[in-house]
């Protein structure tokens, strides 16, 4: 993780960057936590050392990250595409919490994020069986925003990434801000920090850029400003 949270991190930093796509292989999403290095932990040293506390830094990133995932996600992996800000997924992808099958429970958001996105009867289902569910009914359910065949995945979720990165960096940051904490905050505080950030927007240079392009029937050239 600490490699992925590196990378991430640079390109945030990268202004020649507006988007990311996360992926890893046509078998598996992410391996998630190593069970042969687990077994043996004991309640004291994961404590001490925050065990899995540096996994939510992909959280900290402020440019969207797409997770394109083929193949399983399950425990570690499903939690890692879940910390993204929306999943695509090939048609044979496969997501689940399976940690119950091992004596354990979810320990990097598993309880929390599936819950927020697939409602709690649903991820109450896939957390206390084991279960596995398909792209379609990770769709179906909210947890992945498209399923396109496993081949043309990573090239479907670059072209988002690419049309995303084209419209005002400042204004997607400040969206995804918004989507984001609507899943913290109360309606009446979500609201009031959207339209804090939706005024804000008149303080930039590509808000006046996009609205003079719309007035004048031509594509915008937002400078990220």
């Amino acid at each position: 993780m600490k490699d992925l949270n590196d990378a991430l991190t640079a390109f945030d930093k990268d202004d020649s960057v507006g988007a990311m796509v996360v992926t890893g292989s046509e078998k598996a999403f992410a391996a998630g936590a190593d069970i042969k290095e687990m077994k043996d932990l004991e309640f004291i040293s994961c404590y001490k050392n925050n065990f899995l506390g540096d996994w939510t830094g992909i959280t900290s990133i402020r440019k969207p990250i797409i997770a394109a995932v083929n193949g399983f996600a399950l425990g570690g992996g499903c939690e890692v595409a879940m910390m993204c800000d929306m999943i695509y997924a090939g048609d044979k992808a496969r997501f689940g919490q399976p940690e119950i099958k091992l004596g354990t429970i979810p320990g990097a958001g598993g309880t929390q994020r599936l819950t927020s996105l697939i409602g709690k009867s649903k991820a109450m289902h896939l957390i206390l069986t084991g279960d596995m569910i398909s792209a379609q009914e990770a769709e179906q359910a909210g947890l992945v925003a498209k399923v396109f065949p496993a081949e043309s995945l990573v090239d479907e979720a670059v072209k988002s990434a690419a049309v995303i990165a084209g419209y005002s960096l400042p204004s997607v940051v400040m969206a995804k801000e918004a989507v984001n904490k609507s899943l913290e905050l109360s309606l009446s505080e979500g609201l009031h920090l959207e339209r804090r950030l939706f005024q804000s927007t008149f303080a930039t240079k590509d808000q006046k850029e996009g609205m003079a392009a719309f007035a004048e029937k031509r594509a915008a050239n937002f400078k990220h400003e």
